[in-house]
């Protein structure tokens, strides 16, 4: 009895053995960013309680960028490939699981063989002219015993590695939806920067006329007037390449959302405010960042697979157990295929082992370990590398607030200068070409203030995108059947 009991349960012990290291989870790149707390740069911003939402670009508000990120999701080209790169993979782990499968097959053979001075005997009907004529119809199958777990690590891998492919694919949808915002930033930034311009030239071409009609008078050099007209043309020469950046940002939106240049020409050309961040930011900790952030998704994923290649490249170096079958029915006529009865069956099991192979199974696990090792470091390297990015992105959007804030102080005094100037010159105190370069001091103000609220809201997408926000589970695509992405 005990002799039965070993003979049924050995193959299932044999078939439970996994060589090769099990993988544990990430190392622990950022101990101290991964015991949580808070960033080091969001001491002086504003925050509110509350996760980071990962539609961010819906709190500013503005609803042409809305729907042009709305259409980026569903049309970009790059976010079409990483998901077929997804389907790719799943394709991949199917067939490596059906490894662990047995395979069949059908064939039916018709072959006629002429051998001069061979006797078939009764297979040729006492005919002895050296030829004869055979017909088979047979069924094979194999199966490769797992007894290492080398198929498993296989599948093991291939599972990791479509759950990086799926990690991808919101990685894409981080940097596609941070594209989106930047450009139709870019657009609205122009746009108010050209009509600011077109003011400051109005103001300049009345300082010129003034000069003129002085220097006609006799009370102005023709200095003046050449200083005047040189300031007039480097004021309408700087919204030359404006002009141009705006059809460049339109072109790369309409690329973005997976549309020829100048199919958002139409909706964009109008001017339109630029759109402002909210006054507090939600943007979680350090370690929630970790969890989140594709890129570093991917790349321990990617440290999964590398570390399950060991155990595969480990069970070459063992012994591996097959079985082939053969059943066929035939003869040399045709009705042969039919008798049942005369019946041909085979089963041949084989066990194979490279024990002498000079060293190539050890250097291909020398060399898994080593790919392992790199995976690791690269890991490290994603988790420092997104750490800083939004500490610096913090740093900026702080630095960009005080920016600001002491823009708009030169600006209230700029506008009060205009205003006491204005006041003098009705009052006949002071001259009508000290009232326009008040004015336009108070206009260049203006413009230093636009271009800082730009900034701003440039800052803000970056540190949306380098909390790794804009995607979704729902929106990366089909799941991966199996384990789940950890981190530890």
């Amino acid at each position: 009895m005990r002799k039965h009991l070993i003979a049924v349960f050995a193959p299932a012990l044999l078939s439970a053995c996994v060589v090769g290291p099990h993988y544990q989870g990430p190392p622990a790149a950022a101990p101290k960013a991964g015991a949580g707390g808070a960033f080091i740069r969001a001491g002086a911003i504003p925050l509110k309680a509350g996760p980071p939402v990962a539609r961010w670009w819906e709190t500013l508000d503005d609803p042409a960028l809305n729907g042009l990120e709305s259409r980026a999701l569903a049309a970009n080209p790059d976010l079409a490939a990483a998901r077929a790169r997804v389907a790719q993979a799943q394709q991949s782990l199917r067939q490596e699981r059906t490894n662990l499968l047995p395979t069949a097959s059908a064939s039916l053979l018709y072959a006629h063989a002429r051998l001069p001075g061979v006797d078939f005997g009764s297979l040729t009907n006492g005919s002895n002219n050296g030829s004869i004529n055979l017909y088979n119809l047979g069924f094979n199958g194999s199966w490769e015993a797992d007894i290492f777990g080398g198929e498993r690590r296989a599948i093991e891998a291939s599972q990791a590695t479509a759950e990086a492919a799926v990690a991808n694919v919101a990685d894409a949808q981080v940097a596609i939806t941070a594209a989106v915002a930047q450009a139709y930033l870019a657009i609205r930034d122009r746009q108010r920067r050209i009509s600011l311009n077109a003011k400051v030239v109005a103001m300049e071409q009345q300082m010129l006329d003034l000069a003129r009609q002085r220097f006609a008078q006799g009370t102005a050099s023709r200095l003046d007037v050449e200083r005047l007209t040189q300031q007039l043309e480097n004021t309408r020469a700087g919204a030359v390449p404006l002009s141009a950046e705006v059809s460049i940002y339109l072109d790369q939106i309409a690329v973005l959302i997976g549309a020829e240049p100048g199919a958002v020409d139409a909706e964009l050309r109008t001017p339109a405010p630029v759109p402002l961040p909210p006054s507090e930011l939600a943007i979680g900790d350090p370690a929630a960042l970790i969890q989140r952030r594709p890129d570093i998704r991917a790349a321990e994923r990617t440290l999964a697979a590398d570390t399950a290649k060991i155990g595969q490249a480990e069970a070459a170096r063992f012994p591996r157990v097959s079985v082939m079958g053969l059943i066929g029915i035939g003869g040399s006529k045709p009705e042969d295929i039919t008798h049942v009865g005369d019946l041909l069956a085979l089963a041949a099991p084989q066990l194979s082992w490279s024990f002498l192979d000079f060293g190539k199974n050890a250097s291909r696990v020398h060399q898994a370990e080593a790919l392992r090792d790199e995976a690791e470091a690269r890991y490290r390297k994603t988790v420092l590398a997104a750490l800083q990015d939004a500490e610096d992105s913090l740093s900026r959007f702080d630095a960009g607030r005080r920016s600001l804030a002491s823009l708009i102080r030169l600006r209230t005094a700029a506008l009060e200068t205009a205003t006491l100037s204005q006041q003098r010159y009705e009052a006949g105190t002071t001259t009508l070409l000290d009232l326009l370069d008040a004015r336009r001091q108070a206009n260049q103000a203006d413009q230093n203030v636009s271009q800082a609220e730009a900034a701003l809201t440039g800052y803000y997408i970056e540190i949306h995108k380098a909390l790794g926000l804009g995607w979704s589970p729902a929106s990366t695509g089909p799941a991966v059947a199996g384990d789940q992405p950890r981190t530890r």
